[in-house]
């Protein structure tokens, strides 16, 4: 039986490089090269599976990466990385969050062993809060996960940038128009350990003297909070929150 080959059910076609008997053969994927001990029923059966198939949300490679600690628990990195993938490329999480479309992950981060070896490296802990992997502080309206865009924020930074264009309407980013008013309001609002804070910016005369009116308070909020955390992030999430600037656009 020395080379027969068979389509396995991942889609993988495999055949057999050593027969010992029927419950003890090897076999070799043509296109991986990965080499898996099995029997010869469950390669019959299509039922060899190739860690390195395409498996997570259609694109998320796992490879010889432990998923699970000694205790069964998933690892924080294994969590984190079937997210970003779930965030990217399952139809059914962007209809419920639409930001996401057109969101993708870099090649190499396709491979779950690649993006561990990042985490393991850039993941940090900040007592009493929770991080996230945020894709575009570093770099303004960025789509694309990878290492060179993404970084581990607290929650009470990442909040800071998230936009609820469902309740903005017409009007840019941090203006509104009163009922029975001539003016336009600037207003900032901003999550904070845990809780909504409204900050009235005041009655303007046009549309952009409101919105100039929340950048300038936006800006210098974003500023004040990189100082409280200074000590605490990387330099890099530091001077791009100094150097973040809000446009009309946004």
């Amino acid at each position: 039986r020395l080379g027969e080959a068979r389509t396995m059910n991942c889609g993988e076609i495999a055949f057999i490089v050593n027969y010992a008997n029927c419950k003890d053969i090897t076999v070799k994927f043509k296109i991986t090269g990965e080499i898996v001990k099995t029997t010869y029923q469950n390669f019959k059966n299509g039922n060899v599976k190739s860690h390195f198939t395409p498996s997570v949300f259609g694109v998320g490679i796992i490879g010889n990466e432990k998923t699970k600690d000694e205790n069964g628990e998933l690892y924080d990195s294994y969590i984190r990385w079937r997210s970003m993938l779930r965030r990217c490329y399952s139809g059914e999480y962007q209809k419920r969050y639409p930001t996401y479309k057109g969101c993708t992950v870099c090649k190499e981060w396709l491979n779950y062993s690649d993006f561990k070896k990042w985490y393991d490296v850039n993941y940090y802990e900040i007592e009493g809060e929770r991080m996230a992997l945020d894709k575009d502080i570093l770099v303004k309206d960025n789509k694309i996960y990878s290492p060179n865009t993404c970084v581990f924020v607290p929650q009470n930074i990442n909040i800071l940038f998230i936009k609820r264009n469902k309740a903005r309407g017409k009007y840019p980013i941090g203006v509104y128009k009163p009922n029975n008013s001539n003016k336009y309001q600037a207003q900032c609002n901003t999550f904070y350990n845990g809780k909504m804070q409204h900050k009235y910016l005041g009655l303007y005369n046009t549309i952009e003297d409101a919105f100039n009116a929340y950048k300038q308070s936006k800006e210098t909020e974003i500023k004040q909070i990189a100082d409280e955390y200074k000590d605490k992030i990387p330099n890099k999430l530091y001077e791009a929150m100094y150097n973040y600037k809000v446009e009309i656009t946004d």
